[in-house]
This record gives structure tokens, C-alpha cells and sequence, in this order.
């Protein structure tokens, strides 16, 4: 039975973990966190990353778990709304349509109990060097032993420890398209039921939805800006989002205060990662590693969540022949992440949405 490390306990790496273990391989999953990680927006399950979700037996749950928006409001800068919709959000697209959208942390609950038994899990743990030879690969941990492992896959988001270790640094895979993206959460201080609000205010804007049976409220606040320096840490960063909500015309006080002191804050530059190739010898990408298309395309979770299939069913149809199963991964997802990375660049100003969706999102088959 093969072994298949697998950095990064988000979507990306418990789904593949699901199915190697369906497919009669050994993974294991090392997750930087104390435990599964909380927060972040919604996201969407699209196309034919329904059917993924389908075949591992979560549909029906991914469905009660969905938001229940009515529609949404766009303001002005002053909270002013000048126009609203009852068909459609930013977030999620048309609400008639057979995509489910729901809370990244409830996607990540799920996944994780479907997989706990059968996959070994490392918790609080992270790697620090691999070395690969004719037998496998060797991988050093920051607080566990080293281990071997046959294969390992980097499901391990925009700042992959992995790629960085087996491809070189994050600089030359990582295109800045302009912004920065905060998200966090807040106590429903707007009384917000089943609504979302949309406001862009000069060079940054937000949307707002509540959740958690419209208790709770999810802000995605976006601010244009050149690459920070990397030396900028996390406390400066949020207090750079404070600011610039501090700025805001309209509710600006509130938010700011709520981004101050949520405990789930989170900010990134809107990124996108392209690479040439995402394997080398034993050693491959998965999801955000390896082709992040940025939370403007919509479709990073579905990417991940095809992605995976894609990738275990390579290797297992190649027997676990690494080299086989990478390029035949390759060749069958390059065409779908390419489409969805545009459904982002070709958006710049906002959530892509559209027939340009449409198409991305079913464009590609799966293996049965």
C-alpha cells in the first residue's frame, strides 16, 4: 500500500485524502493548526464539483448547510441603495441555480468527520525539508519525526510551504492582481435576514451577508493596493484593514471595530498562482498550491474539489505510478484552471458571473 503525504488540512487535502483511501492508498494529512480551522466567507460548489461532493456521499448535508439569501442591495458610498436583486448575489450567482454556497468552515467540518477514520491526521505540525530519492520521499517535520513517504502532494494554499521546498519561492509563481481581500466575522449589528449589502467607496468596498440563522455576519472587505512588503505581519495588516475601513463613509466606525477585534480575521492579497508545471519527480500540487484562481473567480473551492478527484483517480488508473498519474493529472485539469483563472483576470472589478461562469464550471469531465 502506497503512502501519500498530504500538506494542508483545508478542502483540497481531506477530499484527496478521501479518495486515496477509497482507492486503496495510505494518506496522511499535516495540517499547520491546532485543529480544523474556523472562519473565512462563503463559498460556492459549482458545476461539476457537485458531482464530487455527490460521490463522496455529502451532497444532501452540503445542501442543509447552504445560505438562504433573498437577494442583495447595492449602496453608494453613503449607504445610499441604488439598486437590488432578487434573483441573484455577488457571492453566489443566480439563487435558482443548483450551486450551493455555505460557509468554508462548514465545508471544512464536513469533509474532515467524513475522513477522521481512515486517514491519519497531524495536527499542529508542518514541513520543513523533503529529500527525494529512488525510493521515496523524505520529509522533515517541524515537531514530529521524519518520515517517508512514497508520494506528497502540496494542498497547502497560496503560500505553499511545499512548492516553496520543491519548486522555489513563492515570487515566481505568484501574480499580484491588485487588491487585498479581508474577511471576518461579526455580530449581526446591521439586523441583516437573509440579505446581503454590497458598497464600494473610491478604491475599496465590501459585501456583507449574514449566517448562522442571520445571528452572525460575514464581511468580505476588498481594498486595492501594490504588493505589501513580506516583512509585513499580521498585527500591521489588520490594522491596515482597520484603517481603511475606519475611512468608509458609511458605517465605517462599526466595521472597524468588528475587524479590530474579531477573533477569525483574515486578509491576503488577491493572488494567482501560475506554474508551467505542478509536479516534480514524487512530489506534486493540489488546489491553491499549485493554481489558485484567486477569490474573484468564485471557483477555488471547485477547483480543489475536482482537482482531487482528478488526482486520485490518475493514481490509481496508473497503478500508482507517480510519473504517469502526474502528467495525466496535468493534461486533464490544465484546461479547466486555465478557464477559471480567467473567469478572475478578465473580472478585475468584482465576482465573475455570467455565461463566462457557466462554461468554466462544467468544463470538464469526470472518471467514473
Amino acid at each position: 500500500m502506497q503512502t501519500v503525504l498530504v500538506s494542508g488540512g483545508g478542502i483540497a487535502g481531506p477530499v484527496l485524502a478521501h479518495w486515496l483511501r477509497r482507492h486503496g492508498f495510505a494518506p496522511t494529512v499535516v495540517e499547520r493548526a491546532a485543529g480544523r480551522r474556523v472562519g473565512g466567507q462563503a463559498v460556492d460548489i459549482r458545476g461539476v464539483a457537485l458531482e464530487v461532493v455527490r460521490q463522496m456521499g455529502l451532497l444532501e448535508e452540503a445542501s442543509r448547510a447552504r445560505t438562504r439569501m433573498r437577494g442583495m442591495s447595492i449602496l453608494d458610498a453613503d449607504g445610499n441603495e441604488v439598486d437590488r436583486s432578487t434573483e441573484s448575489t455577488f457571492s453566489s450567482g443566480r439563487l435558482d441555480s443548483e450551486d450551493i454556497e455555505l460557509l468554508r468552515e462548514d465545508l471544512v467540518r464536513m469533509v474532515h468527520e467524513h475522513t477522521r477514520t481512515g486517514v491519519e491526521y497531524l495536527f499542529g505540525d508542518s514541513i520543513t525539508a523533503l529529500a527525494e530519492d529512488e525510493t521515496g520521499v523524505r520529509v522533515d517535520f517541524a515537531h514530529g519525526p521524519s518520515r517517508t513517504f512514497d508520494l506528497v502532494v502540496g494542498a497547502d494554499g497560496l503560500h505553499s510551504t511545499v512548492r516553496r521546498l520543491a519548486f522555489g519561492p513563492e515570487e515566481l509563481f505568484s501574480h499580484h492582481l491588485g487588491s487585498y481581500l479581508s474577511v471576518f466575522g461579526a455580530d449581526n449589528f446591521l439586523a441583516l435576514e437573509d440579505w446581503q449589502m454590497w458598497l464600494r467607496d473610491g478604491d475599496k468596498g465590501f459585501g456583507i451577508m449574514p449566517v448562522r440563522d442571520n445571528t452572525e455576519l460575514r464581511i468580505a472587505f476588498g481594498f486595492e493596493s501594490a504588493p505589501l512588503a513580506p516583512e509585513v505581519d499580521g498585527d500591521t495588516l489588520r490594522q491596515l484593514v482597520v484603517d481603511r475601513l475606519a475611512s468608509l463613509r458609511w458605517e465605517g466606525r462599526r466595521l472597524a471595530e468588528a475587524a479590530r477585534t474579531a477573533p477569525d480575521f483574515y486578509c491576503d492579497a488577491m493572488a494567482q498562482i501560475r506554474m508551467d508545471q505542478w509536479s516534480c519527480g514524487r512530489i506534486t500540487l493540489l488546489g491553491d498550491a499549485g493554481y489558485c484562481p484567486s477569490p474573484l473567480s468564485g471557483q477555488g473551492t471547485s477547483l480543489a474539489l475536482v482537482g482531487a478527484h482528478v488526482l486520485a483517480d490518475s493514481l490509481a488508473r496508473s497503478g500508482g505510478d507517480h510519473r504517469v498519474a502526474y502528467a495525466a493529472y496535468e493534461e486533464r485539469m490544465r484546461p479547466f484552471v486555465t478557464l477559471n483563472q480567467a473567469l478572475a483576470t478578465e473580472n478585475p472589478g468584482g465576482p465573475a458571473s455570467g455565461e463566462s461562469v457557466e462554461h468554466a464550471k462544467n468544463a470538464i469531465t469526470l472518471s467514473t
